[in-house]
């Protein structure tokens, strides 16, 4: 029996996890207790930007710690700084206090974001390519910023195994954040001249891969994505709905004089995000982690919509 400690249980995928996780001592960790959590699990509130880290990390003295607890899709009115504190602040307090407590392994979601968005990305991305988190993206910045600590943490506590997943767009039944809420609209957006692929990775096989790297899997930095990605095109052909392509200068203009007025929530910097998203290969999930999504972009995609009812 393996004891692991589970931060941000009470999210989409820490509830996702805990429904697999049979045989095991599990701590769940968040600031309230998961939804419909098995009734063997052991709840305990954590605050990961404060003390609460420490002090329960070294009572508890985990095999294993799934550190699920991110920021990934801030409410409205959250600054960044508080969502820093969350993302980064909480990963180092979270770190600090597995490498103090002797934890054995260290499992961290990181994101495919953490490559940034960029023109000269490779397509497709590798996990030995270059991790250029935009600073004007929040979420792409932290993620840079705590893959750069976790590389720290491996050179001065290599006593600490550790599993990073690159994380790809999470769907599943029920999903719903900024993502979704694009493709909602009545026509999708895009930026002339770009096809803005999204690669897909369905939330129980994400769930599935957690279980694996928290359990029997081995340590490593892995992209997890469905096969295939799905461009701006065959996301609005599988929608039945038209595409509004604009240039890159109008649309930065546009979005430049909107969210000063409250008009919109994003900004110009949006632009980068439609242009120019990663597209994850997911090789070495495959061949040196040994999982092979169960759905390919394409089927997840299919699924949330369905389930949508689009």
């Amino acid at each position: 029996m393996t004891r692991i400690l589970i931060t941000g249980a009470a999210g989409m995928i820490g509830r996702a996890l805990l429904r697999g996780l049979r045989g095991h001592d599990v701590i769940a960790t968040d600031l309230n207790m998961p939804a419909d959590a098995p009734k063997e699990i052991r709840f305990r509130r954590m605050d990961v930007t404060g003390p609460d880290a420490a002090r329960i990390i070294a009572e508890e003295k985990p095999d294993v710690i799934v550190h699920l607890a991110s920021i990934v899709s801030p409410p409205k009115g959250m600054s960044r700084e508080t969502a820093y504190a969350v993302d980064v602040t909480g990963t180092r307090n979270v770190l600090d206090a597995a490498i103090a407590s002797g934890v054995r392994r260290l499992v961290v979601t990181s994101s495919g974001a953490a490559y940034g968005y960029h023109a000269d990305n490779p397509v497709p991305l590798r996990e030995t390519d270059a991790l250029r988190g935009n600073d004007e993206f929040p979420y792409a910045h932290h993620k840079r910023l705590v893959e750069e600590m976790l590389a720290k943490a491996r050179r001065d506590a290599p006593h600490l195994e550790q599993v990073v997943l690159r994380v790809g767009t999470v769907l599943g039944a029920g999903t719903e954040n900024q993502i979704t809420a694009l493709f909602h609209k009545p026509r999708l957006l895009a930026v002339r001249g770009s096809e803005s692929p999204f690669v897909f990775i369905w939330t129980e096989d994400l769930a599935r891969i957690l279980l694996r790297a928290s359990t029997d899997g081995p340590a490593g930095i892995f992209n997890v994505a469905g096969d295939g990605a799905m461009g701006v095109s065959e996301l609005a052909a599988a929608l039945g709905k038209p595409v509004l392509r604009l240039p890159a200068a109008a649309l930065r203009l546009a979005l430049g004089a909107l969210r000063p007025l409250g008009l919109s929530r994003y900004g110009p910097e949006q632009v980068r995000f439609l242009q120019y998203r990663p597209v994850l290969d997911n090789a070495a999930l495959k061949s040196d982690f040994g999982y092979v999504p169960a759905k390919t972009s394409a089927e997840v995609f299919d699924l949330w919509k369905t389930e949508a009812g689009l």
